[in-house]
């Protein structure tokens, strides 16, 4: 027999009303559906929250996963469903639960949506049970997001799901804080010192490289290159580097920023191969300055390139939402050098051209992002010259590294493709 749950769904810490969200379960099939409220649509602050879902009062508009990789909620709900590390936790959790009382049934993908801590979920929409309950939340009287002293516990915790040696308590732990974001990664969100909500990452047992300050690494290249990136640092913690990154889908104050993935900005399908020049096309529609971005996108390509970072799929790439129905492209993340990889991106460049594997490509699709070749040439000095700095850069306090760990990372940053930039810049 079917059963259905429905949800409010709010925006902001203002809590403004944005519409309801149905999940359907008949067994093994489920699907979701939603529904603006009246009230959002005749709010002057309206916007479509998600590129699925038209700005029609009282409609429901289905969803339905099109493959078993992807989502069974609409594209803004998906950018908020924990992925592998997030339902791992989840799933341990519910599986000990379950020996305790073996009536719970099992898990369902509202379960794991709904599983993620309300304060620290990804983006400004909040989803809210017909009693009025923020879901996920704790306890009154007790805290949701742990501060950055608690960095121990919480990758102690970590380390006890990896081993599957964890303890209710572990998982306790990290219910909600190591559920909020995407990836496979151990990570939880942390209170930053500043009082600022941020991303603690920490590394996995099967690493055989420094990952975390290999992405602080790349994270602080980036902004040499002159890309905005998110602030970053690392933090040692039982003789372990963390790398803290700051959130940024929150203000100054903690304020709520809305947030879309690229993937959901192209209605992208897991299996779909897509392109940037798709992702620009998108920009020139809803981007409030499409020109500015696209440029800012086409130095993070060359960026990526360069330093051989090859996990750049949709999901690794991210929409600020602006005002008055526009979005911006989002500060760069989840940037790290792959020395052991092929240098091929996962994103094509174009439909024509496929995976970018050479600098030849993305001058050739320059103009594309609003670049003539002389803009495109300054650009590639610029993050050239930043991303042979890597050594003195990687060697710094805010990095970390070892002379003797440098030469793990060295084939990501040192190349021939280092070199036809070299030649084309003299």
């Amino acid at each position: 027999m079917a059963t259905k749950t429905t949800l409010d769904v709010c925006i902001g810490s203002a809590e403004f009303p944005v519409g309801s969200l149905t999940y359907v379960a008949d067994g093994a099939r489920s699907y979701a559906s939603f529904a603006y409220k009246d009230a959002w649509i005749k709010s002057p602050h309206r916007f479509n929250i998600s590129p699925d879902l038209e700005l029609l009062a009282g409609q429901h508009q289905v969803h339905k996963a099109p493959t078993k990789d992807d989502s069974t909620f609409h594209f803004a709900f998906a950018d908020t469903e924990p992925d592998a590390w997030g339902r791992r936790v989840i799933a341990r959790a519910h599986a000990k639960a379950r020996q305790q009382d073996p009536k719970l049934t099992p898990l369902t993908e509202l379960d794991y949506l709904c599983a993620v801590d309300d304060y620290s979920r990804m983006g400004a929409l909040r989803l809210r049970d017909l009693k009025g309950n923020y879901l996920r939340t704790t306890p009154a009287g007790t805290r949701t997001t742990p501060p950055l002293i608690e960095l121990e516990r919480i990758m102690a915790a970590c380390r006890a799901v990896e081993h599957s040696k964890e303890s209710s308590e572990d998982l306790k732990y990290l219910l909600g804080n190591g559920t909020s974001l995407g990836g496979m990664r151990p990570k939880s969100t942390v209170l930053d010192a500043d009082g600022t909500l941020a991303l603690g990452k920490f590394p996995s047992v099967e690493d055989s490289r420094s990952v975390t300050r290999g992405e602080v690494l790349a994270l602080k290249l980036a902004q040499i290159a002159r890309i905005d990136a998110a602030r970053s640092r690392i933090e040692m913690i039982a003789d372990k580097p963390v790398a803290i990154v700051s959130r940024f889908d929150r203000t100054a104050t903690n304020a709520r920023i809305p947030y879309l993935s690229g993937a959901s900005m192209l209605q992208a399908s897991r299996g779909d191969e897509h392109a940037y020049t798709e992702i620009v096309d998108i920009m020139n529609r809803v981007c409030l300055d499409a020109k500015a971005d696209a440029q800012q996108l086409w130095r993070r390509l060359v960026f990526n390139h360069l330093i051989t970072n090859t996990d750049d799929h949709l999901h690794n790439l991210g929409f600020l939402h602006v005002g008055n129905d526009k979005w911006a492209l989002s500060p760069a993340f989840d940037l790290n050098p792959f020395p052991d990889k092929l240098r091929e991106s996962k994103t094509w460049l174009s439909e024509d051209t496929g995976p970018i594997d050479s600098i030849g490509q993305l001058l050739g699709k320059a103009a594309y992002f609003y670049l003539d070749q002389s803009q495109a040439l300054t650009i590639l000095a610029e993050v050239h010259a930043a991303v042979t700095d890597w050594r003195q850069v990687a060697l710094s306090k805010e990095v970390g590294l070892s002379h003797r760990e440098l030469a793990d990372f060295a084939p990501a940053f040192e190349h021939v493709e280092m070199e036809v930039v070299a030649g084309l810049i003299r």
